[in-house]
């Protein structure tokens, strides 16, 4: 069997960075959660809510760290495949992208490493000042991380402030490359979706810790605040969704083309709903079209004119992909908007029970939101996909093709390395979950009495 390394390679990095960014789309929105958790804890000192407020902190530093160690392992590991699958990749961009990733480390790691610890183990040991000070400080590491990782990929997709000396890409304005035109609409998609992310992540586990009767008075207040920080989210990522797609028909228009499955180039092109992209025929068969919608959509102008997949032979994605990512993460979308808008109207209808949340929702919506515990994972690798796959056959797009940077390992070599990485991850993310769940079910502090508490010391359930 003949084995092709160049797509063997593309599956090992998407493989590694489908992991890997589970967790950072976690953490980059669950720090600030923790800093309105001790917030309110703060606000409240002397009363009931305080220690409410302190138990969900508890428990989500703890989730918190979790998801930390596994994205920090994850994230080396992925960074040496530079190396190991793509050294063309450094060779040729190397003085943009080594710079931008050293940035990262130097800022954004150091200063979460800096003050990872007190926020883990200072509660008690400092003041409550500077235990919210150091929580701050992560929280704020964790975005810096996101802007200058967001930084070098959105350069991938649309480069600027660059030229080529003898073949290899050199800085040229380092504001024009950090804040590429893309930049600011990826920064806001992806921190969005963090929000979402790690608030479906909260409801969907305190939902499901309702239902088994191991809540405690912060599972009630983390629920509370996860539903309305998603009711709230959600309309802004359509928003910055919309916007982004604005920017990317501008700049990478054979990517909408594959999105929508726009095979010709038209004036008042259709939205096509559902469908199954023929690559060979250059056809969707059995479409669900809108007639003039697509036009609307991606160019706010019902008679625009949007560019086809024939306009690019040779340079335009793989579209069956990138055409049904796109559905999977719009379609997640819709069900998070009505699933979080029904939980925000819920709260709102018994506003003066918000002190147990959990005991306004019926065992339907509970049942529901813990189905969706893990909803934003499944749109953010859709999304991601839609990213990485719609900006191929490129890997600095219009610029360094993809198959000209991969390193010359055998097919064999790569397939081994690769069954190797997916059977590590496999075990690594159903260890994780189990771990939540184990976390879900011993929520309680220790106290001195009970330094190992097993159980909430007074659980407080929903219906089951």
């Amino acid at each position: 069997m003949d084995l092709d390394p160049l797509l063997l390679s593309r599956i090992q990095f998407a493989a590694n960075i489908s992991f890997h960014i589970l967790f950072p789309t976690i953490n980059i929105a669950l720090c600030w959660f923790l800093v309105y958790f001790r917030l309110r804890h703060g606000a409240a000192k002397g009363t009931p809510a305080a220690q409410a407020w302190e138990e969900a902190y508890y428990l989500w530093t703890k989730i918190f760290a979790l998801s930390f160690a596994l994205g920090v392992v994850s994230g080396i590991t992925m960074s040496f495949q530079f190396g190991t699958n793509w050294p063309g990749f450094m060779e040729k961009a190397g003085n943009i992208a080594g710079p931008l990733l050293g940035y990262e480390v130097l800022t954004a790691f150091f200063l979460e490493a800096t003050f990872l610890g007190i926020m883990l183990f200072g509660r008690g040991r400092v003041s409550d000042r500077v235990h919210l000070l150091a929580t701050l400080m992560v929280a704020a590491g964790t975005t810096l991380s996101a802007f200058w990782i967001l930084s070098l990929n959105s350069w991938m997709q649309t480069p600027a402030g660059y030229k080529i000396i003898d073949g290899v890409m050199h800085a040229d304005s380092w504001w024009a490359i950090v804040f590429n035109p893309s930049f600011p609409y990826r920064l806001a998609h992806k921190l969005l979706a963090s929000t979402l992310t790690a608030a479906f992540l909260i409801a969907g586990l305190s939902a499901w810790q309702l239902l088994r009767r191991t809540a405690n008075a912060g599972t009630h207040r983390a629920l509370h605040t996860a539903v309305v920080a998603a009711a709230v989210a959600i309309p802004l990522q359509i928003l910055a969704g919309d916007m982004h797609g604005l920017n990317t028909l501008q700049h990478q228009p054979a990517k909408i083309a594959a999105i929508e499955g726009i095979w010709h180039t038209e004036k008042g092109a259709p939205l096509t709903l559902f469908g199954w992209p023929n690559e060979k025929e250059a056809r969707t068969d059995y479409a669900i079209q809108v007639p003039k919608l697509a036009s609307l959509v991606l160019a706010h102008d019902i008679d625009a004119e949007i560019k086809g997949l024939n306009e690019f032979p040779g340079a335009h994605p793989p579209v069956a992909p990138v055409f049904w990512s796109f559905r999977i993460m719009v379609g997640m979308g819709l069900l998070m908007l009505a699933v979080s808008w029904w939980g925000a109207w819920t709260l709102w209808r018994h506003r003066k029970g918000s002190a147990t949340a959990g005991l306004v929702f019926s065992a339907w919506q509970l049942r529901l939101l813990a189905g969706m515990t893990f909803s934003g994972w499944v749109a953010t690798l859709a999304g991601w996909y839609v990213t990485e796959i719609g900006r191929q056959p490129f890997l600095v797009y219009g610029v360094l093709r993809t198959a000209d940077l991969v390193a010359p390992h055998s097919g064999g070599m790569v397939l081994a390395t690769l069954l190797a990485y997916l059977a590590v991850y496999a075990f690594l993310l159903v260890s994780y979950v189990l771990v939540l769940m184990y976390m879900a079910r011993h929520p309680a502090m220790p106290t001195p009495e009970t330094p190992q508490s097993p159980k909430a010391a007074t659980p407080i359930g929903g219906p089951a």
